[in-house]
């Protein structure tokens, strides 16, 4: 489908709002693990279990939010979800009980997928046009890692700037109210987020109208379901997506294996959310001007081995610089993997304009690590303390590395030959 290019500042906001939205129910805890797990006074298990909820949730609104995505134009989708997101933050910021906290989770699950997740992809889509998706979806990522980047920054100082007292000797009061003011800051940020995209993401009425459908019918939904290519993302999402939920437990590494303090952990977490953007925009240079399923391929071989080097139990506190290399070659592969998933939609012959349908399809099954991957690494973690409930994470890790890449051998072979439409 052919339509007017849309302008750089239309991807740069659906950047900002791609991370945006997701800041307070994922990027503070990934950032601020061992300090979430204090000031909610929760365990590892008990932080997973909140995920599930928004996992269930979720699951429950990628097949009903695709065809959403399909019918109304993204700009409206994704103000609305940003707005409803960050009044959420307000109620985080009160530090509510943990069956409370559960609830707020299952509302971000509706917030951020049911209204936004589809309308980001689709929207991606449209700006990368016939002949830049691998650029789309590459700088897509890495911009919201840099987004992300810059939340946790932006949050780790703010954190110290409300310490009253040193870092370690900091008390449960100090490490709350010091934390609140990181939750209201960022829930205010992306309120601000939500009125310029409804204000500026905006294309021309022609390209409007085409990339929306006035009904969804049964019979295009069964047009999705029938490409071999849905079904095989299904699983190379679901695998890579494993990948990213076990990124969250670096800072908690920092801790409980490198014995670094509150903010150096923190520090590790933010350092981490600066690959992303590394490698998102070189894959959105690189992909389309090469085999761009043959990339995700390798990103899955990259992952497996960058987790061999946890799971074998070569990180430990005596070798802080294979950590963070260790870090670095992880990061790369599964930062890889965000980047191109949804790149290589079109080399799979997926509709334009039926995007938000099969979007809600594939994330279906693709992001069930929302339900099971934190309750895992979290069991994990509380059964076998220290390094050796870290290794058996990672050797997760490395099982769905594995499976992943098979899954991308059978992509590349189906399609990764076929010139681009």
């Amino acid at each position: 489908m052919s339509q007017t290019k849309a302008p750089w500042y239309y991807l740069l906001l659906i950047i900002l709002a791609g991370e945006s939205v997701f800041i307070l129910p994922f990027v503070l805890a990934r950032v601020f693990r061992p300090t979430v797990l204090e000031v909610f006074e929760l365990s590892n298990l008990e932080l997973g279990l909140c995920y599930s909820v928004y996992g269930i949730v979720a699951m429950l609104s990628y097949p009903f939010g695709g065809p959403l995505a399909d019918k109304f134009q993204p700009r409206k989708l994704i103000a609305i979800a940003l707005w409803m997101t960050a009044l959420g933050g307000f109620v985080y910021a009160t530090f509510p009980s943990y069956n409370v906290l559960k609830i707020l989770y299952g509302y971000w699950g509706f917030t951020t997928i049911f209204l936004f997740w589809a309308p980001m992809i689709k929207a991606t889509r449209v700006w990368g046009g016939t002949n830049s998706q691998g650029k789309a979806f590459g700088f897509l990522d890495g911009g919201r890692g840099l987004v992300g980047a810059l939340f946790g920054t932006l949050g780790v100082i703010i954190f110290s700037l409300f310490l009253t007292s040193e870092i370690a000797k900091a008390t449960l009061i100090e490490s709350r109210v010091a934390f609140k003011q990181v939750i209201i800051v960022s829930s205010s940020i992306v309120i601000l987020v939500g009125i310029l995209v409804w204000f500026f993401l905006r294309l021309d009425k022609d390209t409007e109208k085409k990339i929306v459908l006035d009904q969804i019918k049964w019979k295009q939904v069964k047009e999705v379901l029938r490409l071999p290519s849905v079904w095989l993302l299904m699983i190379i999402i679901m695998c890579g997506y494993v990948g990213y939920k076990i990124t969250d437990v670096f800072s908690q590494y920092a801790t409980d294996v490198m014995m670094y303090n509150p903010v150096e952990s923190a520090q590790v977490g933010t350092f981490l959310l600066y690959i992303r953007p590394v490698v998102g925009v070189l894959i959105g240079i690189v992909a389309d001007r090469s085999k761009i399923t043959l990339l995700l391929l390798l990103s899955f071989i990259i992952a497996f081995f960058g987790s061999l080097m946890f799971a074998f139990g070569y990180v430990q506190e005596s070798v802080s610089t294979l950590f963070f290399v260790s870090i670095f070659i992880v990061a790369a592969g599964v930062y890889g993997i965000r980047s191109l998933y949804f790149a290589v939609m079109q080399r799979g012959k997926i509709p334009l304009v039926l995007t938000g349908t099969a979007v809600g399809i594939i994330s279906l099954i693709g992001f069930t690590p929302d339900i099971f991957a934190g309750p895992t690494y979290g069991y994990l973690l509380d059964n076998s303390p220290g390094i050796k409930g870290h290794q058996h994470v990672f050797w997760m890790l490395a099982l769905f590395s594995f499976v992943g890449g098979i899954a991308a051998f059978l992509y590349f072979k189906m399609y990764g030959k076929k010139k681009n439409e």
